[in-house]
């Protein structure tokens, strides 16, 4: 999480490369709510209460918006909301962060009877037609040697496993509903469950959305004399996994100087939670 804070984090970036949500996420969520719908808060303008994220939060902000305002706060403390004033509280690919300890209680408090929780979340995506390179991807991810021990923890297993772990007491919440995608590797839509994110991407763009995972930037604190091919070095973690996967699908090798312009489709595992305040 505390990447996400630091001064060098890059929030345009991470704006740039990442997927989007669907106007379907939104539906479903929509959907489920009752009653009024008059006050959201929503818990985690990016994954971290840091200024740079605020900022990019209140630049794609239109001003015609003068009932949308923004707070530095953290989500286990949420004493500038009133008590059971919450129509619905909301948090995109921050929920595997809280200390729910702390941040159920609260929630419990600021939610009116009937209100909704809805907080989504997406993992790693997955080279839909590219079997080896997703491998590849998976091994230098979650590696031993390579990204993995530089996750925070314990919240990037909670993503990874769609946000299981994020169970709702039952003497608050009732109507627990959850919806999820696990990607396969035989095409479009051939993964289980309901599928919430995909993109195509050329692999120029998927190297700059490598560069924004917080795993990236831990090994990159930790291994200051590597340097990436584009900034003059002799290459970084994700230079080389990139040269893995070129090796390893003939398609990706056959382009030459110009892989980056390869586009191919993606598909991130994903799960939305949505739950109902007694």
């Amino acid at each position: 999480m505390a990447t996400f804070g630091k001064a060098g984090f890059n929030a345009v970036s991470y704006a740039t490369f990442r997927p989007s949500y669907p106007p379907q996420l939104f539906k479903t969520v929509l959907s489920y709510h009752q009653g009024p719908s008059m006050t959201l808060l929503d818990l985690g303008a990016g994954h971290d209460p840091s200024p740079s994220m605020i900022k990019q939060a209140k630049a794609s902000t239109s001003s015609s918006f003068s009932n949308v305002s923004f707070h530095e706060a953290s989500a286990e403390d949420l004493h500038f909301v009133d008590d059971s004033s919450l129509d619905m509280v909301v948090a995109g690919q921050a929920a595997h962060w809280f200390d729910y300890k702390k941040v159920w209680p609260e929630l419990a408090k600021k939610i009116r009877k009937g209100g909704t929780l809805a907080f989504w979340g997406y993992k790693d995506n997955t080279f839909v037609d590219y079997p080896k390179a997703s491998k590849v991807l998976d091994e230098y991810c979650y590696g031993d040697s390579t990204l993995g021990p530089y996750w925070e923890q314990p919240g990037r297993n909670i993503l990874r496993d769609k946000l299981k772990d994020i169970v709702p007491p039952e003497t608050d919440w009732d109507e627990v509903t959850r919806y999820e995608y696990e990607p396969g590797t035989n095409g479009k839509r051939s993964g289980v469950g309901d599928l919430l994110m995909h993109k195509r991407l050329t692999l120029g763009e998927m190297e700059g959305y490598a560069r924004t995972f917080s795993s990236f930037h831990n090994w990159a604190a930790d291994h200051p004399e590597r340097k990436a091919r584009k900034d003059g070095g002799d290459g970084d973690i994700v230079d080389e996994m990139f040269d893995k996967m070129r090796e390893s699908e003939p398609e990706w090798a056959a382009m030459g100087e110009k892989w980056r312009e390869f586009e191919l489709e993606n598909e991130w595992g994903s799960a939305i939670l949505l739950a109902r305040k007694k």
